[in-house]
Order: C-alpha cells, then sequence, then structure tokens
C-alpha cells in the first residue's frame, strides 16, 4: 500500500503560481503511473494531470493545458504539479493518487477516478480575483 500526502496548496491571487507536491511512502511507489485531481465546492471532482513512471508520457485537462506541469523525482518519491497563471476557476481540493495498475505507464481511461487506487487527502488551492 502507497501513502500519499499532499502539500504547496494556499491562497493565492489571480495570475499567481503555486507548486503543489505530492510525498509517496510505502511500496513500490516508483513502478505507479500518478495523477492529480481536483474537486470544487459543489462539484464532482474532475482529473487535472498524468505522468507515466519514466515522466516521459504526460497527459493534462483541456482546462489546464499550457498552464499547469505535473513532473515527478523518483529518488525522492515526489510528484509535482507546478500551477501557473492560476484562474479563480482552479480553486479546489486538490489530490493526487496512484494508477491502479503497475506497469507505469497511464491507463487509457486516466481521466476517470476509478483508475486510480491510492489518494492523498487533499490540499486547499484558493485563487482569488
Amino acid at each position: 500500500q502507497v501513502q500519499l500526502v499532499e502539500s504547496g496548496g494556499g491562497l493565492v491571487q489571480t495570475g499567481g503560481s503555486l507548486r503543489l507536491s505530492c510525498a509517496a511512502s510505502g511500496r513500490t511507489f516508483i513502478t505507479y503511473a500518478m495523477g492529480w485531481f481536483r474537486q470544487a465546492a459543489g462539484k464532482e471532482r474532475e482529473f487535472v494531470a498524468a505522468i507515466s513512471y519514466g515522466g516521459r508520457n504526460r497527459q493534462y485537462a483541456d482546462s489546464v493545458k499550457g498552464r499547469f506541469t505535473i513532473s515527478r523525482d523518483n529518488a525522492k518519491n515526489t510528484v509535482y504539479l507546478q500551477m501557473n497563471s492560476l484562474k479563480p476557476e482552479d480553486t479546489a481540493v486538490y489530490y493526487c493518487a496512484t494508477d491502479r495498475s503497475r506497469s507505469g505507464s497511464i491507463s487509457t481511461t486516466y481521466y476517470l477516478e476509478n483508475s486510480y487506487g491510492s489518494w492523498g487527502q487533499g490540499t486547499q488551492v484558493t485563487v482569488s480575483s
């Protein structure tokens, strides 16, 4: 089992930047593809970004393409989400998660919650207008 802890959230003005971190502990972290999701108040959780084990394959939601960058450092068991040009609509709790398979590849259904197994508790990001 992998345990995930997100950090780096906070309050930022429109146009600002934040970098989220997701630290993993437990077994075989480095064999998992990873994803970031977010959930705004009163809305369903939605996909944000995903990254394969080796980092070569990355997927993004259309709403964050060109503004967010997902990366990982397997030596540190950490996945990052660099968020630039933040907008009020980015306000949400952000979660990281491990892909259910251990292939290291991003699932074909990477945008679905049920493609992921372990989840962190989330970190709040608030973007003021």
